[in-house]
């Protein structure tokens, strides 16, 4: 399978798909911010970042970042799936699918117990993969966000 945990020597590849996802959400492009990012994250090992990586370096086709968290009412560890990007050009053959699972399988390794992510409400085709893949649509919660001007 060609998901692979990254590492520094995709940093300038990696750079380029997470600055492509964060224009997708509508944020201004930044690829030297998105790359300072992303150098954080492996140098600190703050997150698991894993890539689609069909030609041994070559190229990247997708990512998907985990965030490790616990959840007090469960007492246990829990992993935010934060963020998932497949190239516009390698969409629709499965790349989404192998790097969720991935992120699964990674995530039971660590006898993580659960998995949560959010995704935007029309985005029809992520909510599409997430319940064929047996993610379940949570109506228990309203999430809430604070924005702090720094």
């Amino acid at each position: 399978m060609p998901v692979r945990k990254a590492n520094l020597k995709d940093l300038s590849l990696l750079a380029v798909l997470l600055d492509e996802y964060r224009c997708f959400y509508g944020q201004p492009c930044n690829l030297k911010k998105a790359r300072e990012f992303l150098q954080l994250r492996l140098e600190l090992r703050d997150s698991y970042v894993l890539v689609y990586d069909f030609e041994d370096g070559a190229d990247l086709d997708g990512f998907v970042q985990l965030y490790p968290i616990y959840t007090t009412v469960r007492l246990d560890k829990c992993w935010i799936l934060n963020d998932l990007f497949v190239t516009p050009s390698t969409r629709r053959h499965g790349i989404g699918r192998e790097l969720m699972g991935a992120a699964a399988k990674l995530a039971r390794e660590h006898s993580v117990s659960q998995l949560k992510l959010s995704t935007q409400v029309d985005n029809a085709a992520a909510k599409t993969l997430y319940e064929s893949l047996g993610w379940q649509w949570l109506s228990d919660f309203d999430q809430y966000t604070l924005s702090l001007q720094m």
